[in-house]
């Protein structure tokens, strides 16, 4: 039996009475399901307390530990490749935009006041050049991170173990493509909560001096991120470089304590820092919370829209040709397949994906 969804662990908490006796009975000798049903009880009393409690934390740690967990990432045991790739990923450009700009849509009433304002349905490429993000301050600048849920990434000895620790279906892939071969390692990682605080006092900093005054709730309000969990494949060269990666996972969802779409973007558009023409391209995706932004180097990869098997995908593809990727969204999941590959090879693996 599959394990129930988010939804049904939810309704354990707040009407129990509503869950069928068969997901009740399931839940109750499954200690993945007790796990998640015990997060989604501290979830609620985090909500609770949340925007009333003050807590410091190491930011550092904190998002060493949430980097690690986006679907495709590394795992936790494997060093950055240098500090100034780490740095990157915590530039507003790519962690904060993709946590905080394409947030949208009216939403609807979440738990404790919570509103989902984002879930993800697309990807669209963003283009940056090298200095983009050379002035960018650290999203540290903008507010503050609180992890609430930290991701244990861990190996796990086949797809059937992974699909039982995830819940989700683990891809097969039919044919392997050339220079790939043998049996693929499987590596999984549980839910990942953070929440974003913004603070205009902290923003004012960065840039340096006075900014317009934040529209009114702006400053303090919260942007609560859950990804996960997911499954990464990976079938490794005689060189020990990646050459095949298949990654899914449950798509990224935001959730606010009561901004609006609207009154995030066009406030954190307006600040300094942010390349006009980066800026110009997130005024463009949908505004109805549904776009997620992928940040691609422009100088090292193209992008194109494609199609894996009639849902909308985008291929990245390296311009000196030793690598490719394409990355979908079906269902509230996110696949991911990419390698030492030409963008034809890794269509052809994502559409014959079983």
């Amino acid at each position: 039996m599959r394990h129930p969804t988010e939804g049904t662990l939810r309704q354990l908490l707040d009407e129990p009475a509503g869950v069928a006796d068969a997901d009740r009975e399931h839940v109750a000798g499954c200690p993945r399901c007790l796990d998640e049903l015990a997060a989604a009880r501290e979830d609620a009393a985090f909500v609770a307390a949340s925007l009333t409690t003050d807590v410091d934390v190491d930011v550092d740690a904190a998002w060493r530990r949430f980097s690690t967990a986006a679907p495709g990432a590394r795992p936790a045991t494997a060093p950055p490749r240098t500090g100034r790739a780490r740095g990157l990923l915590r530039r507003p450009v790519v962690a904060g935009l993709a946590a905080a700009l394409v947030l949208g849509g009216a939403g609807v009433a979440a738990a404790n006041g919570w509103l989902e304002i984002f879930k993800t349905e697309e990807v669209a490429p963003v283009s940056l050049d090298p200095g983009d993000l050379v002035a960018v301050p650290d999203l540290d600048a903008y507010g503050r991170l609180v992890v609430t849920r930290r991701p244990d990434f861990h190996r796990v000895p086949d797809a059937a173990t992974a699909a039982t620790e995830t819940g989700l279906a683990v891809p097969e892939v039919s044919t392997l493509p050339r220079g790939v071969s043998g049996e693929p390692t499987y590596q999984v990682g549980d839910r990942v909560s953070a929440t974003f605080t913004f603070s205009a006092e902290r923003a004012a900093r960065a840039a340096g001096g006075p900014l317009p005054p934040p529209p009114p709730a702006l400053d303090g309000s919260r942007v609560r991120l859950v990804a996960g969990p997911g499954v990464v494949q990976t079938w490794t060269q005689r060189s020990g470089a990646p050459g095949l990666i298949v990654a899914r996972a449950v798509a990224p969802k935001a959730f606010s304590s009561g901004v609006s779409f609207a009154t995030v973007r066009d406030y954190l558009l307006s600040l300094p820092g942010l390349p006009e023409d980066v800026a110009a391209q997130l005024r463009t995706f949908n505004g109805d919370g549904s776009t997620l932004p992928l940040p691609v180097p422009a100088q090292r990869f193209t992008t194109s829209p494609d199609e894996v098997n009639g849902v909308p995908a985008t291929v990245v593809a390296g311009r000196d040709r030793t690598v490719a990727g394409v990355v979908w969204v079906e269902d509230d999941v996110v696949t991911v397949v990419a390698g030492s590959l030409d963008a034809d090879e890794v269509l052809s693996v994502a559409r014959e994906l079983r």
